[in-house]
Formats: C-alpha cells, sequence, structure tokens
C-alpha cells in the first residue's frame, strides 16, 4: 500500500457497542498492520491505541508527530473510560497499546493475561475543579462545592477521574451528591463548558485543554488523590514493532514535554 493510499487517522469514539465496532475494525484492518515494520527495521503499518479520555489531546499530538517521524505509519485511537476501554480489550477488541488513568483500571487488563509484559507509568495526573469562566460562584475550596444549590459533576466512582474524586472528598471528610455521574473525564468537563452544571472535579489537564471555555480552581486535598498513569503493549498486537516505538516515544523526554505542557504532572 502506497503513502497517498493510506487513510487518513481516525479517533474511534467508546460506545456500548464499542467492543463489537473495533472487532469489526480488526477484522477489516490492512495486511499492512500485520507486520511490525519494513525490512528497513523502520516502524510501519498501523497500531491501534487505547487511551484515557483524559489523554486525548496529548496523544493525538503525539500520534502526528510519530506519523511525520515515521511516514509509512498510521496511529488509529480509541479515547474513552479507562474501565470501559479495559473491558473492551478483555473482550477480545483488537489493539496494539492501552494506556489508562489509573494502575487499578490496568490490573484488569494485566489479570486477564492481556499484557505483554509489566505496564510502565508514565505520567500522573492531579484533579482541579473546573467552574464557569469568571468563576461566578466564587468556589475557592471542595468544600464549597457542597453548598445547596450548586450544580456539581462528578465522574462515576468505576472510573479513574470518579475514584481520584472520592479520594479527595475522603481526605476532606465531604460528602457531595452531584447532579450526575458521567462516564469519562470529557464527559464531566462538558457539562461545565456547556453550562449545565456549575462545577466538576476534573484533571488539570482536562482545564487546561478547555482553554477559555472554563476555570480551574486548586484545591489541598487533590494531592491525596493523584493518579498515575500505566501504558502497556498488549499481547495480541497485530503490530508489536511499532506499538513498542509508539510507547518510547510517549516515555521519551520528547513525548514527556508534550504531556507536560498539556497539565500533566511527568515522571
Amino acid at each position: 500500500m502506497t503513502r497517498s493510499e493510506r487513510r487518513p487517522r481516525r479517533t474511534l469514539q467508546m460506545t456500548g457497542v464499542g467492543a463489537a465496532a473495533l472487532l469489526t475494525l480488526g477484522a477489516c484492518s490492512s495486511d499492512d498492520s500485520e507486520s511490525s515494520a519494513s525490512a528497513s527495521g523502520k516502524p510501519s503499518g498501523e497500531v491501534t491505541v487505547f487511551a484515557a479520555a483524559s489523554l486525548k489531546e496529548s496523544f493525538e499530538e503525539l500520534g502526528r508527530t510519530f506519523e511525520r517521524d515515521h511516514p509509512d505509519t498510521k496511529v488509529t485511537f480509541s479515547f474513552g473510560g479507562s474501565d470501559a476501554l479495559a473491558a473492551s480489550i478483555t473482550g477480545g477488541a483488537p489493539a496494539d497499546v492501552f494506556a489508562s488513568a489509573s494502575p487499578k483500571t490496568m490490573k484488569i487488563v494485566t489479570d486477564a493475561g492481556d499484557s505483554s509484559g509489566a505496564p510502565a507509568t508514565f505520567v500522573r495526573n492531579q484533579l482541579q475543579i473546573a467552574t464557569l469562566p469568571g468563576n461566578p460562584h466564587k468556589i475557592a475550596s471542595l468544600k464549597d462545592l457542597t453548598g445547596s444549590g450548586l450544580k456539581v459533576v462528578l465522574c462515576d466512582r468505576t472510573v479513574p477521574c470518579g475514584a481520584a474524586a472520592q479520594k479527595a472528598l475522603d481526605a476532606g471528610r465531604l460528602k457531595l451528591t452531584p447532579v450526575s455521574w458521567e462516564q469519562d473525564v470529557k464527559s464531566a468537563l462538558s457539562k461545565v463548558a456547556l453550562k449545565e452544571a456549575d462545577a466538576a472535579l476534573v484533571y488539570r489537564s482536562d482545564v487546561k485543554a478547555a482553554g477559555a471555555k472554563v476555570e480551574g480552581v486548586d484545591f489541598p486535598e487533590s494531592a491525596d488523590a493523584v493518579n498515575d498513569y500505566p501504558i502497556t503493549l498488549l499481547k495480541e498486537s497485530r503490530n508489536p514493532g511499532t506499538a513498542k516505538a509508539f510507547i518510547e516515544l510517549v516515555k521519551s523526554p520528547q513525548g514527556q514535554r508534550v504531556l507536560s505542557e498539556a497539565g500533566f504532572l511527568t515522571r
């Protein structure tokens, strides 16, 4: 397949039928994705990366860098809640790389024997309160979110951002009943960006990615809820050589710089 015949990079969205759709994608992938490298030993072919929703902007930038540096490659992403992605992998969805927002969700994959080697922590993330632009409700602390009449959104406790939020609330000995539980951090943030909620507990990196659509408020309890992000090559990878090269880019000084600029805490 020539370079001009390669399809543009795709970003797959996880849905309730995501696993089935991805199985179909795997069946339709090109012969080029079967090989891990060209005859010259350089990365080639397609790799599919399953990654936590909070990694979307930084990983897409790294994907563009990888394709530019290796013109015979194509990186396809699927972003979503880490628990849903892990379930898709253990259910047989074809993928080469998994980057999770917590060791707990990565453990779902490793316990199922679907990881090739030990996952490596490549970055960390810390929570921040996302408010409406200008912070009209004058939210200055985690306790302020418990005020009556304030519409607050949280990630579901089954996903890493929700588990981290609960840790922070426990650290502050606070109880909070949100107006909705969201399945990933981007969904929680969008409620505030669309002015459907007054505030949300999300990652610093997501607040930064949203730009002027929201405003971030730091709070000390977030130090008790910092998430490690592990990444691994998957056992059933159809293109392990190129997949390993992408992982190395993520872990490299160049990759760490991109992640740091996106608001992550690097190694």
